[in-house]
């Protein structure tokens, strides 16, 4: 490229970059209304005709690629609505978007500290606070391109505790090595069994009591059971607010269990986890801190950017022992600074984001209280539609006491009502869910997922996060349910 080249693109660059600025806040200064919908949706073939996808050999103009832009806002979920409880996250918070951009203007990459000091320590600080909240006296910790990629970092931890051989010599000729979760367990736990070689076969599922937790006593049998076939019981993974329904493990059972056969107990508190802030809720983890390893994703409750996930261990120099190997082209080992520092020599990537700063910044704005507030805003309009389901009469809790803030219900429409509850009445009542988010999603007025869990069949599942959602949106969202079943 010619230096008049340079230069048109250049200018080009940064007229985007101002463009997307400026479309950026002027999103956010209307999103949070209630007037406007919580999406615009489209199928994909409607989407493919909207919008040129196609990557072509030629450079698309700049008023080509502002229109991209704005197509990117006009198809996309409106996740700051206080009506979006589809999933366990929402619009972000503008202090980890400013982290966010700080990040992506200075693009370095998160494995030494020559090249990131300044991210380097604000992970470290990060971490330090991490273990603090969670009740771990000593460990260490680090960030993760999302939950999933935590839960697989702590089952090899939990691997090389039990069969430390095995790093250097690998699987070949040992004892299956077994694994257990529960069957409302986030679905990471078998992905990982056979991403590590393990396979699924050896991730054992125990089964859950009426409120989503663990049986302890099934979990003690699964146990024993493997132990006499020969093979070699390894890694618990206990659960802080499952996906579905916001259960809590009874995690001092678990740990008791744990300790009793040498096995690693890793907490999955992806969701749950944000309770820590909460004085008047934290109680739901209570023993969670007896865990070897906690997995936290802050892109959740906290509204960190995605992605935003941290794994913690209390074992202090585990990291490096499983994961360091030789790479004398970027962890030598006589810099003028203290190598320890280098944080990606202990890690399994080497190409890393700095995730630690959108959540050092925003976490320094907001300090613990703000997170407590929120936390407890959200379950007090949890426990407000918990109230309402059971008030109304046609609308009923899966579970009659929900833990957090997943709230799980059938609607039931007007030709089922004064049916007799036998099997076809539950394959009909299977089908009340997915029509009426069909409605939802032409509408955009209003978004809350469903699904089954284990025998029973489709539910709607409201989570409940938002700190600007209020009673009335807790109404709203029954009424509209009632309004867009109204004809089922």
């Amino acid at each position: 490229m010619n230096e008049t080249e340079l230069t048109s693109v250049s200018k080009n660059q940064s007229a985007i970059l101002e463009y997307v600025f400026e479309k950026c806040m002027n999103h956010w200064k209307s999103a949070d209304s209630r007037d406007n919908p919580v999406l615009n949706f489209k199928t994909p073939s409607e989407l493919s005709s909207l919008v040129d996808f196609e990557i072509s050999n030629e450079a698309v103009d700049l008023e080509n690629l502002k229109k991209l832009c704005d197509d990117a806002f006009r198809f996309s979920l409106n996740t700051d609505n206080p009506r979006f409880f589809n999933q366990q996250f929402i619009g972000p918070d503008k202090y980890g978007v400013a982290g966010e951009m700080i990040v992506a203007a200075i693009n370095v990459n998160a494995h030494t500290f020559e090249v990131a000091p300044f991210f380097m320590m604000t992970e470290i600080a990060t971490v330090k606070k991490c273990l603090d909240l969670f009740g771990f006296s000593k460990g260490e910790g680090t960030f993760c391109p999302g939950g999933s990629y935590s839960a697989m970092m702590a089952t090899n931890l939990a691997r090389y505790r039990k069969c430390p051989d095995l790093k250097t010599k690998g699987n070949f000729g040992s004892a299956p090595l077994v694994l257990f979760a529960s069957k409302q367990a986030h679905y990471s736990a078998s992905k990982n069994a056979a991403l590590l070689g393990l396979g699924t076969e050896n991730c054992v599922e125990i089964n859950c009591d009426e409120t989503g937790k663990m049986i302890i006593s099934e979990l003690e049998e699964a146990i024993l059971r493997t132990k006499k076939k020969g093979s070699i019981p390894f890694l618990v993974i206990a659960t802080a607010g499952s996906t579905v329904l916001g259960s809590f493990d009874h995690f001092n059972d678990v740990a008791d269990i744990s300790e009793k056969y040498g096995l690693w107990m890793h907490t999955d508190a992806c969701w749950g986890g944000s309770v820590m802030f909460s004085k008047k809720y934290r109680h739901l983890c209570n023993g969670m801190e007896r865990s070897d390893s906690i997995a936290w994703n802050p892109h959740k409750m906290i509204q960190m950017p995605i992605q935003c996930s941290i794994l913690l261990s209390r074992h202090e120099g585990m990291f490096a022992e499983v994961n360091t190997t030789i790479a004398p082209y970027l962890f030598q080992p006589d810099k003028q600074y203290d190598v320890s520092y280098d944080l990606g020599k202990k890690l399994i990537q080497c190409g890393r984001r700095s995730d630690s700063v959108k959540l050092w910044l925003a976490w320094k704005a907001n300090g613990d209280g703000l997170y407590e507030k929120r936390i407890d805003k959200a379950f007090d309009n949890a426990e407000y539609l918990t109230e309402l389901i059971r008030k109304r009469d046609h609308f009923r809790l899966v579970i009659p006491k929900p833990q957090f803030t997943n709230i799980s219900f059938w609607f039931i429409p007007p030709s089922l009502r004064n049916e007799d509850e036998n099997e076809e009445f539950w394959r009909r009542l299977s089908l009340v869910a997915p029509a009426i988010k069909a409605k939802m999603q032409k509408t955009g007025s209003l978004l809350v997922a469903y699904q089954p869990v284990e025998a029973t069949v489709n539910f709607f599942r409201m989570i409940v996060i938002n700190p600007r959602v209020n009673h009335k949106d807790m109404e709203f969202v029954l009424d509209e349910i009632e309004k867009l079943g109204s004809d089922l």
